[in-house]
C-alpha cells in the first residue's frame, strides 16, 4: 500500500464536499502546486512548496518520491485551508507533472526501491549511445517518435533494475510498478487502487508506440523491462480513481492527467494543427500541434501525443530546451551577479546591444535541434568593456536563440509557417526576452494572462471528463492575453538581426563536442 500520511509527516483534517471549482495538482521540477480553477479558467487560490534536488554525481540528477507526494498533499491541505474552497466544492482533480522522470517502487508497501531519477539526469548518456545505431535507432524513432537519449524514461528503469539491489529479481516476479511522477501520484492519492498513466505520459517513456497507443513489446524487450511493471494506460480525460478519504475527506474523482507540456498546449487552446505554444521554465518546450500526422524530423525534434482527449488523439512537434530559466537562476545562485531574477529584465535594457557576447547554456548537454549530451556552457566574445550587464543580456537572448533555432526546425519539418506563439512559464513575465523573442522569429509572441496554464489545462481536461465544461469551444472563450508583443525592428535593424544570429550560431558550434 502507499505511504500513508502518518509516515509522511502530515495529519489529517475534516472537510467538506460539493463541485463547484477543479482543483488542479501540478507536479513541477523544482516545486509543487494546487491550484484551484474556476468556470472561467481563472486560478481562484493556490498554494506551493519547492522541491529538493539532489546532486549525488556531476551530471546526475535525483528527488526523493516520498518529499513529491507529502508536499504535494501539504499543497492539498493549504490550499482548502487558504481559500475556504473545500472537498466538497471539488467537482474533479487534474494532475499535470513533470515527464520523463522515473520512479520505481514496490507494489505492495509503496516504498521506492530508489529516488526518482530527474529528466535532466545523464547518467545513461552512454547507454542511450548504444542504441545510436542505424538500425536501432530508426526502430525506436518509428515506433516512439523520439531520438533515442538519456533524457527520456526507458534508459532510467533500465539502470534502477540492474543498479539497485534485488530489484531485477523483484521486477521479473511482477513486485515493482514503474511510472512517471503523474503515477506515483495516482498510486498514493488513490490509496494504491489505481496504477495508470496517460498517453501523454506514456509517449515520453520510450517504451511506448504512438501509432498502436500502447506498451511496445520490442521495446520493452531492448531495455529489459518487464511489462508486468507497466502501468495501465487511460486517455487524459479519463477515470484514476477518487482521491483518498485520508486526504480529502470527500474524495473527488482524478479525472484529468497529462504531461506538464501537453497540459500547457491544451491550457493555450492549441486546438488546431499549426498553432504552437512555448514554455519557459526550468527548460524551455516548444509544442506545435500536428493534428493526426505524426510529423518526422530530421533536425533533432521529436513526435509526441499532444492532445489525448475526447477519444482521439492529435499529435505535436516538439523541441527540448534543457537550460532556459534555470540559466537565469545560475545567474543568481551560481555567479552571484543578480540579487533576484526579477530583475533581469531591467539590467538587460542597460545594455543597447550585446556587444558580440553570447552564452551558450549547455550545463549538461544540448537539446534540440542539436541534441549534443557533450557539449558544454560557455560565454564567448567578452572584451574589457563587458560588465555584469553584458553577461545578463548574453544570458536572457540565450533563451530567445534557442527557441528561434526549435521553431524554424519545426516549420521546416511540418511544411508551414507558424504565425504566433503562445507563450507561459516564469521567464514569458520577461518583457525583455519576449520582445526580443518577438523581434528574433518576426512573428507575434501572444503572453497567457495566467502563467499557470499547464495547471489550467490539467483542470479543462478534468472537467471535460465530467462536464464541469461541455467542449472545448466553451474552453476557447476562456482564453486571455495579458500582452502581445508583435515584432519592432525596422528594416534597418534587419541587419542587426541577422548578425546575431550568426554569432549565436557560431558560439553553439564551438560549444558543440564535434568541435575540433
Amino acid at each position: 500500500m502507499p505511504l500513508s500520511l502518518k509516515d509522511l509527516g502530515l495529519v489529517d483534517a475534516a472537510f467538506r464536499f460539493g463541485g463547484s471549482y477543479i482543483m488542479s495538482l501540478d507536479a513541477g521540477t523544482t516545486s509543487v502546486r494546487a491550484v484551484i480553477v474556476d468556470e472561467f479558467g481563472g486560478v481562484v487560490a493556490q498554494a506551493s512548496r519547492p522541491l529538493g534536488m539532489h546532486y549525488p554525481h556531476p551530471g546526475w540528477v535525483e528527488q526523493d518520491p516520498t518529499e513529491i507526494l507529502a508536499s504535494m498533499i501539504s499543497v492539498i491541505v493549504e490550499v482548502q485551508f487558504k481559500s475556504g474552497i473545500h472537498s466538497e466544492d471539488i467537482a474533479a482533480v487534474g494532475i499535470s507533472n513533470q515527464r520523463e522522470t522515473c520512479i520505481v517502487w514496490d507494489r505492495e508497501s509503496g516504498q521506492p526501491v530508489y529516488n526518482a531519477i530527474g529528466w535532466q539526469c545523464r547518467r545513461t548518456a552512454d547507454a542511450a549511445r548504444t542504441l545510436a545505431d542505424p538500425d536501432t535507432a530508426a526502430m525506436i524513432r518509428r515506433k516512439t517518435g523520439l531520438t533515442p537519449d538519456a533524457y527520456f524514461s526507458a534508459t532510467k528503469v533500465a539502470w534502477i533494475l540492474d543498479n539497485v539491489a534485488g530489484a531485477r529479481e523483484m521486477a521479473d516476479a511482477g513486485k515493482l510498478v514503474f511510472g512517471t511522477v503523474d503515477t506515483w501520484l495516482i498510486y498514493s492519492l488513490t490509496g494504491g487502487a489505481v496504477i495508470a498513466t496517460d498517453y501523454t505520459n506514456a509517449s515520453r517513456t520510450m517504451l511506448f508506440n504512438i501509432r498502436t497507443l500502447d506498451w511496445d513489446d520490442d521495446l520493452l524487450a531492448l531495455f529489459g523491462i518487464p511489462r508486468a511493471m507497466m502501468p495501465e494506460l487511460k486517455w487524459s480525460s479519463d477515470d484514476y480513481g477518487h482521491v483518498s478519504h485520508e486526504i480529502m475527506s470527500h474524495r473527488p474523482p482524478i479525472t484529468g492527467v497529462a504531461g506538464d507540456q501537453q497540459a500547457s498546449l491544451f491550457g493555450h487552446c492549441c486546438f488546431r494543427p499549426g498553432e504552437a505554444k512555448n514554455t519557459y521554465g526550468t527548460g524551455c518546450f516548444l509544442l506545435m500541434n500536428t493534428g493526426d500526422e505524426v510529423v518526422e524530423s530530421s533536425e533533432g525534434l521529436v513526435a509526441t501525443v499532444g492532445i489525448a482527449e475526447g477519444g482521439r488523439v492529435s499529435y505535436a512537434l516538439e523541441g527540448s530546451i534543457f537550460h532556459a530559466g534555470s540559466v537565469v537562476r545560475w545567474l543568481r545562485d551560481g555567479l552571484g551577479i543578480i540579487d533576484d531574477v526579477q530583475s533581469t529584465a531591467e539590467v538587460a535594457c542597460s545594455c543597447a546591444t550585446n556587444d558580440g557576447c553570447y552564452l551558450v547554456p549547455a550545463f549538461g548537454g544540448l537539446g534540440a535541434p542539436w541534441w549534443d549530451a557533450d557539449a558544454r556552457g560557455l560565454i564567448c566574445g567578452l572584451t574589457a568593456a563587458s560588465t555584469r550587464s553584458t553577461i545578463v543580456r548574453a544570458a536572457c537572448e540565450s533563451l530567445a536563440y534557442q527557441v528561434y533555432d526549435v521553431l524554424r526546425a519545426m516549420e521546416r519539418a511540418a511544411g508551414c509557417e507558424i504565425s504566433e506563439l503562445r507563450v507561459d512559464g516564469g521567464a514569458s513575465r520577461n518583457d525583455f526576452i519576449m520582445q526580443f523573442q518577438a523581434d528574433l522569429l518576426k512573428i507575434p509572441v501572444v503572453q497567457s494572462e495566467s502563467i499557470e496554464t499547464t495547471a489550467i489545462g490539467a483542470a479543462y481536461l478534468a472537467g471535460l471528463s465530467v462536464g464541469y465544461w461541455e467542449n472545448r469551444e466553451e474552453l476557447l472563450s476562456n482564453c486571455a492575453v495579458a500582452e502581445r508583443f508583435s515584432p519592432a525592428l525596422g528594416d534597418e535593424a534587419e541587419e542587426l538581426r541577422l548578425r546575431n544570429l550568426r554569432g549565436w550560431h557560431d558560439a553553439v558550434k564551438r560549444s558543440r563536442s564535434t568541435v575540433a
